[in-house]
């Protein structure tokens, strides 16, 4: 457990700063290559990439000096082998601290090619801006922690003593099936005073932030059926609705004519301390002019500490194949994030509940649940928070927000459990223009650049003497 810790020397920003800019043309170039590779750890996907992806973090790791470059798995629930992770050491000398810095070098699947304006896999720069799947969710976060550590060591030697861990998850948005048991395997290389998680954001451009909440996440399915099989919808349409129809229908019950979730049973948490302008979001999220906003209270609120439910996926007939036929079954899979301090366990319950005292019409419904994760709140006045927050005001020149985060990482739960006297901290390099899992995934350069300055004044603070 850290306890105290000691500004950098006087000067030593200037000089990792200058550190960071003699070689960032290079960790550029090495960033376009990481994520020239389509590393997708889901089945559908070529697994020889994923595991080039590890080697290649592997290679990379060593170029930077680590030792005990390691591409290691665990099993996944189901007994299958996990993702490839690369796990690599500096070992801290006597009296240091040991840092464990997270990222994941797996990557979404691209989606339609048609709403990219490059090629996903050829990684482009344009207006300052670095195109390209994987170029900030996560690709950048490994970059980050490699081009921090080789800043420090060449600036203060040998890292300056704090011992520094390198964990490069391998199936993140594959749900980390295995990461729970990778983490008890693998306790004694991977535990640390301070972890780090670089795979959130920075409030904007030219502001940096700490996430310091995350909401937990359930999700599953569900399906309507009113037939035993599908029928004629002119010989036996009338007297009874398609499953579509009823589907839709219950959907509709699942949040207020505000459009609040109207699930009983769900936590609400505190309201955030800082807003989120309606305009900035409404941009952000590319809302179109005239859609009013859902729910009641601040933004920031309905974003981080509010529970908030979606319908991602519909199996019904599509309209180029449909037929004049009433459908005997309609599925939809829903997720729903959850305000910090719900029990995800009941919250699916709660789900279930409202799913099965509102099918109407008397159908039968299944309810199969799916992924759960617990939410996060960090302490932020820890002595690891407040040095991360002094090295991001020192790295942009400017006040770091405190922000919560309307995402889920669920691992971060387990982090805390395995090892509870660690202090967590989430940093990323992705801004509100990003746009992490969609088409046209973008990194700012200028702000990855910042990213680094603060990760290595956030290890040199960790190395000080601590008295």
């Amino acid at each position: 457990m850290i306890s105290e810790f000691m500004p950098p020397a006087p000067g030593l920003t200037e000089e990792l700063r200058s550190a960071v800019e003699r070689r960032f043309d290079a960790t550029l170039a090495e960033l376009v290559r990481l994520a020239s590779i389509p590393g997708i750890a889901w089945e559908a996907f070529d697994a020889e990439e994923l595991e080039r992806s590890a080697r290649t973090v592997a290679g990379l790791a060593e170029g930077a000096g680590f030792e005990s470059v390691e591409i290691l798995r665990a099993p996944r629930p189901d007994g299958k082998p996990g993702g490839p992770a690369v796990v690599a050491s500096r070992p801290a000398q006597p009296g240091k601290p040991t840092v464990l810095l997270y990222a994941h070098h797996d990557v979404q699947p691209p989606g339609d090619r048609a709403l990219w304006e490059s090629e996903p896999f050829v990684p482009e720069e344009r207006n300052g801006r670095l195109y390209g799947r994987g170029t900030a969710d996560d690709k950048a976060g490994i970059m980050v922690h490699l081009a921090a550590s080789r800043a420090i060591a060449e600036v203060l030697g040998d890292a300056g003593g704090v011992g520094v861990t390198l964990f490069v998850e391998g199936e993140e948005e594959a749900g980390s099936p295995s990461f729970r048991t990778f983490l008890e395997t693998y306790r004694d290389r991977l535990a640390a005073d301070v972890i780090v998680v670089a795979d959130s954001s920075n409030w904007a451009v030219g502001t940096p932030a700490l996430t310091t909440s995350l909401r937990g996440l359930v999700d599953g399915s569900f399906s309507v059926s009113v037939l035993s099989h599908s029928v004629h919808s002119g010989v036996f349409g009338g007297p009874v609705l398609d499953a579509p129809t009823l589907l839709a229908r219950l959907i509709a019950t699942l949040h207020d004519e505000e459009g609040n979730v109207a699930v009983a049973g769900l936590v609400v948490a505190d309201d955030p301390d800082i807003e989120y302008p309606e305009e900035q979001y409404r941009n952000d999220a590319g809302v179109l002019d005239g859609v009013r906003l859902a729910g009641s209270g601040s933004v920031a609120a309905r974003l981080w500490s509010r529970p908030a439910l979606s319908i991602i996926g519909m199996d019904v007939p599509a309209v180029a194949v449909s037929s004049n036929t009433i459908q005997a079954t309609a599925r939809a899979k829903f997720s729903m994030r959850l305000a910090p301090g719900q029990d995800p366990d009941a919250a699916m319950e709660a789900m279930r509940r409202h799913l099965e005292a509102h099918v109407p019409f008397g159908a039968r419904l299944e309810f199969v649940p799916g992924e759960r994760g617990s939410a996060y709140l960090a302490d932020t006045s820890s002595p690891a928070a407040s040095l991360a927050l002094d090295a991001l005001r020192e790295a942009w020149g400017t006040e770091p927000v405190r922000m919560g985060m309307g995402g889920s990482i669920p691992f971060v739960a387990d982090l805390n459990e395995v090892f509870p006297e660690a202090e967590v901290l989430i940093t990323g390099v992705e801004d509100p223009d990003s746009r992490a899992h969609s088409a046209n995934e973008s990194l700012h350069v200028g702000e990855f650049k910042r990213c680094i300055v603060a990760e290595a004044l956030l290890l040199a603070a960790l190395s000080a003497d601590q008295g």
